[in-house]
């Protein structure tokens, strides 16, 4: 059964590319009497915060939207995520990596251009681990590609019904180097975004993944976690960004103007649906 999901975080408002995207979703879903699921991306407890969950509802209940209940918050599935994490690290397929931000990012720097999407690191030999996990130092757990390779059998690829930033459609052959060595779970946010997506992905029987451009390259670290979990592989819908009367895409860093804000000035949801191709 066709079945899509429309998955923020709630680490502030939403704004116009949200109502976009939801509604992109939204139509897809009741245009085949498929699912539509909401789901609340809250693992990362420094950020998220429950008005702004409380707001994403109401958000979308203004916009006309519904969706199958319960809703999935992730910070109540925390232990889904640790099992998957898991299986990855008692066969061999992660590391620990005590190198922090700044580390890397002056490793970057100093390589050769497109580096950041192919830093490869490799666990310390054990002795010097182990010194560091006694004096308490922190890590993160990050996928291995060598590992990943040795362990994957043939070529992967994702289907894309979508578009990509660069026009791509169709059998999507994954880049192995696109994301490098990609953490998987840290001590601040605990399991991070691309593990989680992954197993509510599959938990929730999601087979159409219908999200924003900015997404395409996450699509291939994802695909490589799902054949290293054995689990199903949906449909990519990629589509395009909404863009401001500035020509930059609709960011919460921005400040983009809010939903509420729009409310607040007057406009209906009618106007808004429009205003955005949803008649």
């Amino acid at each position: 059964m066709f079945a899509t999901r429309f998955a923020p975080s709630p680490t502030g408002r939403l704004h116009r590319g949200h109502a976009f995207s939801a509604l992109t979703a939204h139509a897809a879903a009741r245009h085949v009497g498929g699912r539509f699921v909401l789901r609340i991306e809250d693992i990362d407890a420094t950020r998220c915060r429950p008005e702004f969950e409380a707001a994403i509802r109401d958000d979308l209940a203004w916009l006309g939207l519904d969706w199958e209940q319960p809703v999935r918050r992730q910070s109540e599935h925390l232990a889904d995520y640790h099992a998957a994490l898991d299986s990855l690290i008692a066969r061999g397929l992660t590391y620990r990596c005590f190198r922090t931000r700044k580390e890397i990012a002056q490793d970057i720097a100093g390589a050769p251009h497109g580096a950041m999407e192919t830093w490869r690191g490799a666990p310390l030999p054990a002795d010097e681990e182990a010194a560091r996990l006694a004096a308490g130092e922190s890590f993160a757990w990050r996928l291995s590609l060598d590992a990943a390779e040795r362990a994957l059998v043939g070529d992967l690829s994702f289907v894309e019904e979508g578009e990509g930033p660069e026009g791509e459609h169709g059998i999507i052959p994954i880049d192995p180097t696109l994301g490098g060595d990609v953490v998987l779970a840290r001590k601040d946010v605990g399991v991070a975004y691309h593990l989680a997506v992954v197993v509510d992905d599959a938990l929730q029987g999601i087979s159409h993944v219908i999200r924003g451009r900015d997404l395409f390259q996450a699509t291939h670290v994802q695909r490589r976690l799902q054949a290293l979990l054995n689990l199903p592989a949906p449909v990519y819908r990629h589509h395009r960004l909404l863009l401001g009367a500035d020509g930059r895409r609709y960011a919460k860093r921005d400040r983009a103007e809010t939903l509420a804000e729009l409310r607040a000035g007057g406009m209906t949801p009618e106007a808004l649906r429009r205003e955005l191709g949803f008649d």
